[in-house]
């Protein structure tokens, strides 16, 4: 059976108060801003209008502040300048590691950050021939 494939994937991220996530994710992340429904608001994260990221008004508070408990979320951005995010990010004042890691485990070359909602946020770059590079 052929694997299936999906045209296009969004993430929805949900937070009590999401204009401070709004200025984050367009601002200092300079996402562009593809669709603006109110109380949520939907922004390209890749080229080709593939992958997308959705920052939406929370209807309840957050059960866990774990990321990797069941139902949690950590969202990844894959690209080749792991470093030059690490450096843009430092300069607009977002609070990332003092310097970029490599796993051994998972062979990718990585930094998290928190976003203004408290969700876990990585840059990675995958360090082996098996990942699919971007169309």
């Amino acid at each position: 059976m052929e694997p299936s494939r999906f045209a296009q994937q969004i993430t929805f991220l949900y937070a009590e108060d999401p204009a401070p996530s709004w200025e984050f994710y367009e601002n200092t992340l300079g996402l562009a801003l593809v669709q603006d429904q109110g109380t949520c608001r939907i922004y390209a994260t890749s080229p080709g209008e593939r992958g997308f990221l959705g920052i939406c008004r929370a209807r309840a508070p957050r059960a866990s502040e774990n990321p990797r408990v069941q139902g949690g979320v950590v969202f990844t951005f894959v690209d080749p300048d792991v470093e030059g995010w690490h450096a843009k990010l430092k300069a607009r004042g977002v609070k990332v590691p003092e310097r970029v890691e490599y796993s051994e485990a998972y062979r990718v070359t990585h930094f998290f950050f928190h976003d203004p909602a408290g969700y876990l946020l990585e840059v990675q770059r995958f360090e082996r021939p098996d990942w699919p590079e971007p169309a």
